[in-house]
């Protein structure tokens, strides 16, 4: 255009990128600073008061070197690390750094006045230095760890113990009918909060006469393996009673291999039990069959039938069942291979030690048996365990 210099209009849109660039990136920044530092009143709370005990330990440390050294510093520290978030993290290290500086300057001034070493024990040493910053180091990275995976800063351990409770509640037996009684009893490996075993059961049905229940052994055992049993607990308990039991494993079978887990697999036993008949039928994925007391013979029998394949392995799985009938007076028991394994020895070994000492408490009842039975079978044993054991009076 007439009057205009060579240069100009790529200079005006070089200009024009870098006021963009720099509004998008402000944007970004108050949008990344507001997300950062949001949090209620309670963390504003515990922020304060920790910031507030920085001063406090210092002016201590001044007054009473003796009870309250440089180290004390770790206190909040340690604390802020569970209770806030990255951001004020930092800005309660920054006091705690500053309230080190000026314990320094202090004590130095004191040796100084006094013309001697004086109380230089007393004061901030390169190894309190040290130690509290380990700690700022060791804490800072927790909280930066909580916050990628998304814990709710202080509220994590609450939510923990949620899912805990979930898992539990959901392996809870609903209520049954006169003459009809059923326990469960869940101990997960290492004295651990999580599981890898799982029991959930359901009355299905249209008048709920069908009492379906479901044993299973998820891979692995602690944290990893009880996290895929929270998972699949929730779905196998939603897929109960919404599906005919012939449909049930199929359906198990195809959820586990949608997950698409490197070790994704887990045995299954599934109990349709109808509650005016007694008549049952069991379907196993690969699990241990289930033992029946025959109040009538006055023994126990193994309920052996095809085993199956394991769930999560191939998809198209067909799982054979074995039928049975519960009499008065019988017991019907299933449980996971952390009841009966043992290393260098058999299964079968481990059934059956299971059965005598199950036996041998039918005089005094079963209520309470499936607890008893891990206590006295497999109470040592560094492995998941879960017993379901349903019987009629």
């Amino acid at each position: 255009m007439a009057g205009s210099r060579p240069g100009t209009a790529p200079r005006t849109t070089a200009t024009a990128r870098v006021r963009k660039a720099l509004r998008r990136a402000y944007r970004r920044l108050r949008r990344t600073g507001v997300d950062y530092f949001r949090g209620d009143a309670s963390d504003w709370l515990a922020f304060g008061v920790l910031l507030a005990l920085c001063p406090l330990l210092v002016v201590l440390n001044i007054r009473q070197p003796v009870w309250c050294p440089p180290t004390a510093l770790v206190l909040p520290i340690l604390a802020g690390a569970f209770l806030l978030r990255p951001s004020s993290l930092v800005l309660l290290y920054a006091a705690a750094a500053a309230g080190l500086s000026v314990e320094s300057v202090v004590h130095a001034a004191e040796r100084a006045a006094s013309g001697g070493p004086g109380s230089y024990q007393a004061g901030v040493t390169p190894g309190a230095a040290l130690v509290v910053g380990a700690v700022g180091i060791a804490g800072l990275l927790l909280a930066q760890f909580r916050s990628r995976v998304g814990v709710p800063w202080r509220r994590g351990g609450s939510m923990l113990f949620d899912l805990r409770e979930r898992l539990r509640v959901q392996s809870q037996i609903p209520p049954l009918p006169a003459g009809w009684h059923a326990e469960v009893a869940l101990k997960p490996a290492g004295g651990q909060s999580f599981s890898g075993d799982f029991v959930v059961a359901a009355r299905t049905g249209q008048d709920g006469s069908v009492l379906e229940a479901v044993v299973a052994d998820v891979s692995g055992k602690g944290m990893d393996a009880g996290s895929r049993a929270l998972l699949l607990s929730g779905a196998f308990g939603g897929l109960l009673g919404s599906l005919p039991p012939h449909d049930f494993l199929p359906a198990a079978n195809g959820y586990l291999l949608r997950q698409e887990w490197e070790e994704g697999f887990a045995t299954a036993v599934h109990l349709a039990l109808d509650l005016d008949s007694g008549e049952y039928e069991l379907l196993s994925a690969g699990h241990l069959p289930g033992m029946q007391m025959c109040a009538g013979a006055g023994r126990w029998e193994v309920k052996e039938a095809a085993e199956g394949p394991l769930l999560g392995i191939y998809d198209g799985a067909k799982f054979a069942g074995v039928r049975g009938r519960l009499d008065r007076g019988d017991v019907l028991m299933l449980c996971t291979d952390g009841m009966v394994e043992v290393p260098g020895r058999d299964l079968s070994e481990g059934m059956d030690r299971l059965m005598g000492e199950a036996d041998r408490m039918v005089a005094g009842g079963f209520r309470g048996a499936a607890w008893r039975l891990i206590e006295t079978v497999a109470k040592d044993v560094n492995d998941d365990r879960a017993l379901l054991l349903v019987w009629r009076a």
